[in-house]
């Protein structure tokens, strides 16, 4: 996968995408990230990307040329891939999730568009055809935390990246819903235990205990993903099982 990230902070990126597992997809050559400074593609003498709104109002807004032209740069290079999509962080855009990021893991190239300020000129998304993605309900100072956190969700997705695909497949939301608990030595730890079922060696018991605690803790903690869910018949057994205990 190719991943290419416009900002106007390139060095935000140094630390996060220098260590861990997206550092070692990046030795294995299974993705590439291309950071590109939006302010190299200013033509004026103060590489001013920014301008103030029309019809007033606070904050600064980012200009639609320095991205459109970096944008255009990569495609005079690399030409205009098919099996691509261009994603702008924005405050306004759809809330970022575990269905998204696999469906985006399947990509050949990811353009990210750092929005900064008060915005960015609504005619770049118009332009591009740039889809409007947002990492929750409240508002960062730019898109370049965002931006790290979906490259993170996204690339665990690709195959050969994690090691295991199990990995993957355990996450919280991979299938909808939250993960269950996990334990590791000691056993015994203050007077909390480990649950006898995951020291038993019964393979099929401890799926079972899994499964009912990732349904309960869902229930529980997100009763929203619930909403629309198709269950399993051995997930509704589960469920009708909580509705016999008195």
């Amino acid at each position: 996968m190719e991943i290419t990230v416009l900002t106007i902070f390139p060095n935000m990126f140094d630390s996060p995408f220098a260590e861990s597992i997206i550092k070692r997809a990046m030795d294995r050559h299974l993705i590439n990230i291309n950071i590109m400074d939006i302010r190299n593609f200013t033509k004026d003498r103060h590489k001013s990307v920014d301008d103030y709104s029309y019809g007033g109002g606070p904050g600064m807004i980012l200009k639609p040329e320095p991205i459109v032209d970096a944008i255009e740069s990569i495609y005079k290079k690399d030409g205009n891939w098919t099996d691509s999509k261009i994603i702008i962080t924005s405050a306004q855009g759809k809330i970022f999730n575990q269905k998204i990021a696999k469906k985006l893991s399947t990509l050949e190239r990811i353009i990210f568009i750092c929005g900064r300020y008060e915005g960015i000129d609504e005619r770049v998304g118009q332009i591009l055809n740039a889809e409007e993605i947002s990492i929750g309900d409240y508002v960062l100072t730019g898109g370049e935390i965002p931006v790290m956190v979906m490259v993170d969700a996204i690339i665990r997705m690709i195959p050969g990246v994690l090691g295991k695909e199990e990995s993957a497949k355990s996450d919280s939301f991979y299938h909808g819903l939250l993960d269950y608990p996990h334990f590791t030595r000691p056993e015994n730890y203050r007077n909390f235990k480990v649950p006898e079922v995951l020291l038993s060696g019964d393979h099929e018991k401890i799926d079972r205990w899994r499964m009912k605690q990732s349904l309960l803790r869902t229930f529980i903690r997100r009763p929203d993903l619930f909403v629309d869910r198709n269950f399993s018949e051995e997930e509704l057994k589960i469920i009708d099982d909580w509705k016999r205990i008195d």
